[in-house]
């Protein structure tokens, strides 16, 4: 079964992707949670129209997320933890603490959109933000104790 995304959907596709998905999860999850519609003609005619409005935006937001992306290369986020003596972190540090210290800095940048390996040490760690379909962004962090 073909469908039309709705919105971006984790490890499937984004907005507006043409995707071929078993049956089951199209009837049963994607369409009833409004994540996508099936790709008939008519439905492939207006995302067609709906590509053709949208170029100039899209291109907007692409050269907004490159220069996002070029601000946050620059930049390390230093952020406190508790911890031992031995440098180990109790607990670990989260996309929340990442996109809060970003807010700081006066970058807002959602949390979802962050990925983060497990940081259980302190020292230099790395954060990835997806800002958009073909950017992300390295962002550099500096775990210090609190």
């Amino acid at each position: 079964m073909e469908v039309i995304l709705i919105q971006d959907v984790n490890n499937l596709g984004y907005k507006n992707d043409i995707v071929k998905v078993k049956d089951g999860y199209g009837r049963n999850y994607l369409i009833p949670n409004k994540l996508a519609i099936i790709a008939n003609d008519s439905n492939r005619k207006q995302l067609a129209e709906n590509l053709k409005q949208q170029a100039k935006k899209l291109a907007q937001q692409l050269a907004d997320a490159q220069a996002l992306a070029e601000k946050l290369a620059g930049m390390t986020i230093q952020l406190a933890a508790k911890a031992n003596e031995d440098g180990k972190i109790f607990g670990t540090i989260t996309t929340a603490q990442v996109s809060e210290a970003l807010a700081n800095a006066g970058i807002e940048i959602d949390k979802r959109v962050i990925t983060i390996e497990p940081v259980k040490e302190l020292g230099e760690a790395v954060a990835v933000a997806k800002l958009h379909r073909e950017v992300k962004a390295e962002i550099k962090l500096n775990i210090v104790a609190e």
